[in-house]
């Protein structure tokens, strides 16, 4: 849970700010202005363009913010007079200015000479909210590793042409998550590019399980000597990714697929399905010191691969039509835990800002935005604050649009 108490009075901003604080964003203004004089210098000088303040810095974030809200395909739909217009937050900044500092916006205004790294418009932002998710959550001992569902709306995509369809961007990397599995609190961040030119590039791993073992170590670089429990998919679980954890007291549960795992080192016979018909309920396991490999079928062959649960003990899997079937505790658990991440992908991926940019820099910062909020709002929700304004996710986004915004509007809405 929190590892700070906040007041009731806190607003919306307030838990924004445990990871977003107004340093990070004076670091914006200063970088945005820097690029802006960069710009001109290179490509001749803009009349109509003058420093950008922290105010207006946090008006530009709400605007943007207000996207997650009303899921508007171009934030510049606000100032239009069409259905998404938004009249009562748009006579804060004028379209224009907005899109000057859209043009001139950056993290991160010059390139050092040491910088190899292909995110270092991005990095000191990420490494900035590691810190903050770090020092706001103390995290269960059960975490799932998944790449959390951050597409566009599926409201617009029914609603595109195949046109408009064919010129959007496929994304060029792919953004994984190691998440409280009790709360849904994301615990860290990490982005991997898929065009690298190095030997971690996606394209040097392509198809290769080396890529999702990197991926693990790199989020669970901070959970050693924790005694957590992580869950995983079948691209990560593998039996050398699950031993080496082990040793830093990391222990692990995961699905296993012939198809999509890393198999070596497991018993064949454990791999292929068996001849004789199985009744539901059914499994056999195979054990190699505190690894277990375990196979049970439930209209089809399920195997998992665990040293956080032991074997012999027992869970049950309630389905609605057949009521229980028997497996193992570990089965239990990682239905269990996957399920509440799907309910977590349900009710917070429609709240990510709809903007899409064209530069990737930008879109990871956007999406990693929307990720803070939605840890805001979790902490929000389990503090004394929320007993008093009971806000409900959209509810909490509109207040810290307003927030952001400066409007006065504090009556709260229920």
């Amino acid at each position: 849970g929190p590892t700070r108490k906040m007041p009731l009075t806190a607003s919306a901003m307030d838990f924004f700010q445990l990871f977003v604080p107004d340093n990070v964003l004076k670091n914006m203004v200063v970088q945005t202005n820097m690029y802006a004089k960069k710009y001109q210098e290179r490509f001749g000088s803009d009349d109509a363009w003058i420093d950008v303040t922290l105010t207006e810095m946090k008006a530009f974030l709400g605007y943007m913010i207000s996207t997650s809200i009303h899921h508007c395909e171009s934030v510049l739909s606000i100032w239009s007079s069409g259905f998404y217009s938004n009249k009562s937050i748009a006579l804060i900044m004028t379209q224009s200015r907005f899109e000057k500092i859209l043009k001139y916006f950056h993290i991160v205004a010059f390139r050092s000479s040491q910088t190899t790294h292909s995110l270092y418009k991005i990095q000191p932002f990420l490494d900035s909210l590691q810190n903050g998710f770090d020092s706001a959550f103390r995290p269960s001992q059960a975490q799932v590793l998944h790449e959390p569902l951050i597409d566009e709306d599926p409201v617009f995509i029914a609603t595109c042409t195949e046109r408009e369809l064919r010129k959007r961007k496929k994304r060029k990397f792919s953004l994984w998550v190691r998440q409280c599995s009790s709360t849904g609190f994301i615990c860290q961040i990490y982005v991997h590019l898929k065009e690298g030119s190095g030997a971690d590039g996606l394209d040097a791993l392509k198809n290769k399980p080396q890529l999702h073992s990197m991926v693990a170590k790199s989020l669970c670089q901070n959970a050693s000597g924790k005694n957590y429990i992580i869950f995983t998919g079948p691209s990560i679980t593998s039996l050398n990714l699950f031993e080496e954890f082990e040793k830093q007291e990391i222990y692990c549960c995961g699905l296993l697929s012939t198809r999509k795992s890393d198999c070596t080192g497991l018993p064949p016979s454990m791999l292929n399905n068996s001849a004789t018909p199985q009744s539901r309920g059914q499994y056999r396991i195979r054990m190699k010191g505190n690894m277990s490999l375990i196979c049970w079928y439930n209209k089809g062959h399920f195997r998992f691969l665990t040293n956080a649960y032991s074997p012999v003990q027992q869970g049950v899997i309630i389905k609605r039509k057949s009521g229980e079937i028997p497996c193992p505790l570990a089965v239990e658990a990682f239905a269990a835990h996957l399920s509440y991440i799907c309910k977590y992908d349900d009710k917070y991926s429609k709240y990510f800002i709809s903007h899409r940019p064209n530069k990737t820099w930008q879109q990871v910062f956007w999406f990693a935005i929307s990720i803070a909020i939605n840890n805001a709002y979790i902490l929000y929700k389990m503090s004394e604050a929320y007993h008093v304004t009971r806000y409900s996710r959209a509810q909490f986004g509109e207040r810290l649009v307003k927030e952001l915004l400066g409007l006065e509007d504090t009556s709260p809405t229920h």
